[in-house]
């Protein structure tokens, strides 16, 4: 049976491919673009299959606007992938407040506001999943992607809160932790003006080296991620988050050694701080 989809941020990316691939296997897809024109190929080859609408995130009363009509529009949604959303690359310095708060009213505003727009309509409906495009960056963080790193911290401790407040309704939710991938959003990422300070620190070396190497230091592929996600959601029950990439699995498996071995070495410290009766 088809299953109906809502996914954000679909011109290019992930967004573009879970949508191509959805289509392919017979399902409908409402999918959100920021340019009226960014699936016309796909809507001219499938039809009532697709529903484009624009989309804004940074606009609340959009984003549930928008949901309502998916909802309508299919009667029920069966997955709904929150994926809108940009980068930033820049020590935390440079980077100028409006620049800061746009990056959090999209990124984390954006997919709160995505996720409780949709929660009632799951909540109805009897069920369904949210999968949250996340990315490696919400277990660790980049020298020089700070900002962005905080978006997807605070998108993860969000679901960390709603998964068991949700889950007696049937609704499941699956983090997506990709790591590097050759898709396009470095074009859209708002960098920062570089600060001479910061030549000689890990965020000119990082800096240095997208410069230097450019997409071969990418060394996800977006198609087999993408076919990898689609594959989760056959998956009972949903995997609560799902690694992608040798880079990701590398460095997020580093990162929780890491500060697992810090909190164990502390654990004395902890217990002792205790009230005693």
């Amino acid at each position: 049976m088809a299953k109906n989809w809502l996914i954000t941020g679909t011109s290019s990316g992930f967004g573009r491919t879970l949508t191509e691939l959805a289509l392919e296997r017979g399902d409908n897809v409402v999918a959100t673009v920021r340019k009226p024109s960014a699936l016309d190929d796909l809507k001219e080859k499938y039809g009532s299959q697709l529903r484009v609408v624009l989309l804004d995130l940074m606009d609340a009363k959009e984003i549930q606007s928008i949901v309502d009509q998916a909802f309508d529009a299919f009667g029920a949604i069966d997955f709904a992938v929150s994926n809108a959303g940009y980068i930033m690359v820049g020590a935390a310095e440079e980077a100028e407040l409006p620049r800061i708060e746009r990056l959090l009213d999209t990124n984390l505003l954006g997919g709160i506001v995505f996720a409780k727009a949709v929660i009632p309509h799951m909540r109805k409906q009897g069920g369904g999943r949210i999968l949250q495009i996340s990315s490696e960056q919400s277990q660790m963080a980049y020298p020089g992607m700070s900002i962005y790193a905080t978006t997807k911290w605070g998108i993860e401790g969000f679901f960390e809160g709603v998964i068991p407040e949700i889950a007696k309704f049937g609704i499941e939710v699956t983090l997506v932790e990709p790591g590097t991938a050759r898709t396009n959003i470095a074009n859209s990422s708002d960098d920062t003006t570089p600060m001479e300070i910061y030549e000689d620190t890990p965020v000119g070396d990082f800096r240095r080296a997208i410069a230097r190497y450019g997409d071969k230091i990418l060394i996800g592929d977006p198609v087999k991620m993408a076919k990898a996600i689609l594959a989760s959601c056959d998956i009972k029950p949903a995997p609560r988050r799902l690694v992608l990439g040798s880079d990701a699995y590398q460095h997020i498996e580093d990162a929780l050694v890491e500060r697992l071995a810090l909190l164990r070495s502390q654990k004395e410290l902890a217990f002792s701080t205790d009230l005693t009766a």
